[in-house]
């Protein structure tokens, strides 16, 4: 899993490289004139829907502002099987890490304040000490940067000895921006089928931690997990079970949620169409 963390050099963090993300104590004891201009138009338009957010971090209790969706203008125009939304006119993805620049404590929103004081040591020690700082200056992220942070994200996860779920969910996460960058990846790049090659390459190592994380937690955690109900890590578990090349297995997950009496009809809906996809695939 070589690359899972790289770029973490840049944050002063490139010997966390071979992290095992599950490890544990009970484990270790488009170009052109035009195509500028629409890039340019395409810039303008993401920096539209996002503000700074001020933040009071849990580990060096520092503020610091970061950027952020404006959640009530974008919309959703559709989403891929694993539960990935798409948005018009801007990835929301990219904003979903939030970093301290003080002590490179990072987060999943959604996760980012939960903080006991025996993980807030374990990210000065093992974090904070080798942290270089991010910058800042930046009116949106690129994928790279999004990527970046999410990685590192990832290694507080393990550094701090969070829920499986939680390595699982910002593993997913990690791995939907690949997808995202290699989508937006324009035709013309320079070694543009060795970096698609790449990036799917990456994008599919962190969907196989996905998979392992979730299906262990599903097993050990308690529902709803990642604001997911138990139907819908079902549902996702069957597809990225399906992604990552274990047919049989997506096929055991489809079945539990189509036979489950309590799953509503959306997703049961979903399951059938990749019941389909994977007859067909």
């Amino acid at each position: 899993m070589s690359n899972l963390f790289s770029g973490l050099e840049a944050f002063g963090l490139g010997k966390m490289s071979d992290l095992d993300v599950y490890a544990s104590e009970d484990k270790n004891n488009k170009s052109g004139e035009d195509s500028a201009e629409a890039s340019e138009k395409e810039k303008i338009v993401e920096a539209d829907f996002l503000f700074d957010k001020s933040y009071t971090c849990p580990v060096c209790e520092e503020e610091f502002k970061v950027k952020t969706i404006k959640t009530g203008k974008i919309k959703l125009i559709s989403a891929d099987t694993d539960l990935r939304p798409k948005y018009q006119n801007v990835d929301s993805l990219k904003y979903d890490a939030v970093v301290c620049p003080h002590c490179g404590y990072s987060a999943l929103n959604r996760f980012f304040n939960y903080m006991t004081s025996t993980q807030a040591k374990l990210i000065r020690e093992q974090i904070s000490a080798s942290f270089k700082g991010i910058n800042e200056e930046c009116d949106e992220y690129t994928y790279d940067d999004a990527i970046a942070r999410h990685k590192l994200a990832l290694v507080n996860t393990i550094v701090k000895k969070s829920k499986i779920s939680e390595r699982a969910y910002t593993c997913l996460k990690t791995a939907w921006l690949l997808r995202g960058k290699a989508e937006s990846l324009p035709e013309d790049t320079k070694d543009y089928d060795e970096q698609m090659k790449q990036l799917q390459k990456e994008e599919l190592e962190f969907l196989v931690n996905a998979y392992e994380g979730f299906t262990d937690a599903f097993s050990k955690e308690m529902f709803p997990m990642c604001g997911m109900d138990e139907y819908t890590v079902t549902y996702l578990l069957a597809d990225l079970a399906r992604r990552t090349g274990k047919h049989d297995e997506a096929s055991r997950w489809i079945s539990k949620v189509l036979i489950a009496r309590n799953a509503n009809e959306r997703i049961k809906a979903k399951a059938r169409d990749l019941k389909e996809l994977l007859k067909n695939k």
